[in-house]
């Protein structure tokens, strides 16, 4: 038996997931739930609702966490851009769930580098651009520590917004969420080939369903605001990096995680505006909850987080 339980959290704003030392990733649902409005009763995990608490309770519920002979610790990650507030909030969400954990923050781009495969003991720098549902986050980290940082409060879901907004603008077409976020992955920022992508949305002329075949230039110019920002962003990161630690981003690579990596010619985008090679890490979608559970088997860097 483990004198202390331990829990990792990645709170996303599309996906949760939770990892458990020893048994390793237990839970990975969307980051909503269902209520119902007579009761007010939790009636469902994974669909649409804004309980936080309730919500991480539920999903600890179902990780099952057992206290050992002391207080589980809970690692959660955050986005670098949280305020004050937001993070005394999420802190106090979890620590209102049972059994009672002790809490440490850490941030997104440090446990997304973890997970990525640098190592704590290594005194090189590695760069990290971590595009997720509501924030991207473009962090140096050295030997677990942020050097600097850049929070972004846009990501896959504003990348869908702009697909939306642009089927209805040009082809008078509205589409549903998964619909536009559907054709981000099929297109991506393929905007040059001739690849077209099949579709059903609501005719805004008739109020009647029909299918488009939506091309890639669309898809690709509806991405182009966000993906620029996202680069240029990069780019302002890198700007005066000492000698050493610029050999060291350099040999590392921009490493690309979060769901977000995933869209087709962003690593390409990303490289041409950097000037350095980039690359979309191994499973991009748990690199964040995975560095988080090496993390917490670190208790000398974990006991440095209070």
């Amino acid at each position: 038996m483990r004198l202390r339980a331990g829990v990792a959290i990645d709170l996303g704003t599309v996906n949760t997931l939770v990892s458990i030392s020893g048994r390793g990733l237990v839970v990975e649902e969307p980051s909503a739930i269902a209520v119902d409005r007579t009761t007010g009763q939790t009636t469902a995990v994974g669909r649409a609702a804004d309980a936080l608490t309730a919500m991480l309770q539920a999903f600890l519920r179902q990780a099952r966490l057992r206290r050992g002979l002391l207080r589980p610790t809970a690692a959660v990650c955050v986005p670098t851009g949280a305020t004050w507030v937001e993070r005394r909030a999420l802190a106090a969400a979890v620590e209102a769930g049972r059994p009672r954990c002790n809490v440490r923050l850490i941030d997104e781009p440090v446990a997304a580098a973890v997970g990525a495969g640098f190592e704590l003991a290594d005194s090189g720098g590695a760069f990290v651009v971590d595009i997720g549902g509501g924030t991207t986050e473009i962090a140096v980290v050295i030997a677990g520590r942020l050097v600097r940082a850049e929070s972004l409060r846009m990501g896959g879901n504003a990348m869908d917004d702009a697909i939306v907004a642009a089927a209805k603008n040009e082809l008078g077409l509205l589409l549903g969420r998964n619909s536009a976020r559907r054709l981000k992955m099929a297109l991506g920022l393929m905007g040059e080939t001739p690849e077209v992508a099949e579709v059903v949305g609501v005719d805004l002329g008739d109020g009647v369903p029909r299918v488009a075949h939506i091309p890639g230039d669309l898809v690709a110019g509806a991405l182009e605001r966000i993906v620029t920002t996202i680069a240029d962003a990069v780019r302002v990161t890198l700007l005066g990096l000492p000698p050493d630690l610029a050999e060291d981003v350099v040999k590392g690579k921009v490493c690309l995680t979060g769901g977000g990596a995933l869209l087709l010619g962003l690593a390409s985008k990303i490289e041409a505006a950097a000037g350095i090679p980039a690359m979309v890490v191994d499973d991009p979608l748990r690199s964040v909850v995975r560095g988080a559970a090496e993390l917490l088997e670190d208790r000398a860097w974990m006991q440095g987080l209070r």
